[in-house]
């Protein structure tokens, strides 16, 4: 379980295909790894992944077909940047919103409007995902938990101020980039709750 409070950006040092899914081995630049341990759950740009492997700059991770097709993980190439978190601990604050690291499906941004010292960016999601997604509710975009401003259909919007910019991997991105979107969990449980769907 995750925050969505981004602790670093890293680098992709590789990605190697190992038959059929991906090994990446990713330097996390000033992250501090000296708590974690190879079987310990990373978030990678809003995937939770499993360390296989932990050396002084980074770690690897494998990435299975699944994710690979739900994620954009598996455009990733060397030089990439991501956003990293650590896994929650019972202690921690929760300056966030609870995340699983369990993405949803692939958004899209189009379009980017400076709003004073901020910006607001729009994002389209697949109609199966704009359901789960309300306005003033919790969505996390690449790992980074932000509040919906409003949602037109398949589209809603945020607003990043400064300090996001700067501490996420938001700064690189352009307008027609794909990113990770995990919506909020409570709305994935109402709608199971919902729809009466008994085990």
């Amino acid at each position: 379980m995750f925050t969505g409070i981004i602790q670093a950006v890293g680098d992709i040092a590789r990605a190697e295909q190992r038959g059929g899914d991906v090994r990446l081995v990713i330097d996390v630049g000033t992250l501090d790894l000296g708590d974690v341990a190879a079987g310990d759950s990373l978030c990678v740009s809003g995937v939770c992944l499993t360390a296989v492997k932990i050396d002084g700059a980074g770690f690897a991770a494998d990435v299975s077909v699944e994710t690979l097709s739900c994620t954009t993980l598996g455009l990733l190439k060397s030089g990439d940047r991501v956003n990293l978190e650590k896994s929650l601990r019972l202690a921690d604050r929760l300056g966030g919103h609870l995340v699983s690291g369990h993405v949803d499906g692939i958004g899209r941004a189009v379009s980017v409007e400076s709003d004073a010292r901020s910006q607001r960016w729009r994002f389209e999601v697949p109609a199966a995902l704009a359901r789960y997604i309300a306005a003033k509710g919790s969505i996390c975009i690449d790992g980074v938990s932000l509040t919906v401003n409003d949602v037109d259909a398949n589209c809603f919007g945020v607003n990043l101020i400064p300090h996001t910019m700067a501490m996420t991997t938001f700064q690189y991105k352009r307008v027609g980039d794909a990113v990770n979107i995990e919506v909020d969990l409570v709305a994935r449980y109402l709608e199971r709750l919902h729809s009466g769907v008994t085990t």
